[in-house]
């Protein structure tokens, strides 16, 4: 197997086809409720999805996000120090169980840091299906070593970052019956015009991680990064054990969110996100929701966007945290800050 990729390796407009396509079955989607304890009924109840006029139950967008970005792994981030953050994440086509998703990566920015000893690469990914349509893709940017200190790096571009996926360009299959919408089985009546701008939701429900499910989550997304399974080469850093990987932090965070957001419907946007501080096995997540938009969609009367600022926090209670950043400062947040995601959801309008 290829030994990856270091910082000098890269090359700005380099184009990776990334290998091992991955069909998502019923197991997949079964083991990520386990793992996670999702319960948003349209990715556990074949009757809800059917129901809104969808062919079959859709995989889990997060689920699908996993899966995809695990593709990426060994060519782009298996060396990595940090996944840094996400941009312009969207979810273009529902997924299905039975589908297979493939990736392509194309490197669009390239900065070596201060030390010369590693540097930032960006890029470009998408997700297809068997059918090669598009249904995914993001931007994301991590920090990786060099192999050789002495490697002279020649490109250096750091490319724009949008800061969030234009309403817009956000739609929803015409098939998606929004009256047939049964919030019995979500337990909560909350529709769109039950949100206003600036409100704070604070989750009281909190996920305790352990060794295993961390561990078998990552290999659920057949994520091989080093600092998620190898203990013995983390041992040796500042951190002493494995972290957690982001994207589990993610899915966790999301699955808190459920109480509050019963409704959220589709996630068809990540705008930004940033792994703030990292997570290990024994931290307790907990997470709050800041409503930051609300926007109608383009074309239907039924549905409505809400644009979510879902924060991650470790051993520490939603309502105690006063401030996400840190004293006096608009750029770093607090320790115990794990994830800064903004993104969209769909959600019904009703009466």
């Amino acid at each position: 197997m290829s030994k990856s990729n270091f910082f000098e390796d890269f090359s700005l407009g380099q184009k990776i086809v990334h290998a091992v396509p991955r069909t998502i079955s019923a197991g997949d989607a079964s083991l990520y409720l386990a793992l996670t304890g999702d319960r948003r009924p349209l990715f556990c109840s074949q009757t809800f999805a059917s129901h809104l006029g969808y062919e079959d139950m859709p995989v889990n967008d997060m689920l699908v996000f996993h899966v995809a970005f695990g593709k990426t792994v060994q060519d782009i981030s298996l060396n990595a120090i940090a996944n840094l953050g996400y941009a312009d994440v969207r979810f273009i086509k529902p997924v299905f169980l039975g589908d297979t998703i493939r990736c392509e990566s194309t490197v669009i920015g390239i900065k070596e840091n201060s030390s010369k000893k590693n540097g930032i690469v960006y890029v470009q990914s998408i997700a297809y299906n068997q059918y090669n349509e598009h249904v995914l893709c993001w931007q994301r940017w991590v920090m990786i070593p060099k192999s050789n200190q002495d490697a002279q790096v020649a490109d250096s571009f750091v490319p724009e970052i949008r800061d969030f996926v234009d309403p817009k360009s956000i739609s929803v299959g015409s098939n998606i019956v929004i009256k047939n919408f049964d919030f019995g089985s979500t337990g909560s009546s909350k529709r769109w015009s039950d949100y206003d701008v600036g409100q704070t939701i604070d989750h009281t429900h909190g996920i305790t991680i352990d060794d295993a499910t961390h561990t078998m989550a990552a290999n659920l997304y057949q994520n091989n990064a080093r600092v998620h399974f190898d203990a013995y080469l983390m041992g040796q850093t500042a951190f002493k054990k494995r972290l957690v990987y982001g994207g589990h932090i993610i899915s966790l965070c999301n699955v808190i969110g459920f109480q509050g957001m019963e409704n959220a419907l589709n996630i068809v946007a990540i705008n930004s996100g940033i792994h703030c501080n990292p997570s290990f096995a024994g931290d307790t997540i907990y997470a709050k929701t800041i409503i930051l938009e609300k926007n109608n969609m383009q074309g239907r009367t039924d549905l409505g966007l809400l644009r979510l600022r879902l924060v991650g926090i470790k051993n520490q209670k939603p309502s105690s945290l006063q401030s996400i950043m840190q004293e006096n400062s608009t750029t770093h947040y607090r320790d115990n800050v794990v994830l800064d995601l903004d993104y969209t959801v769909t959600i019904p309008k009703g009466n």
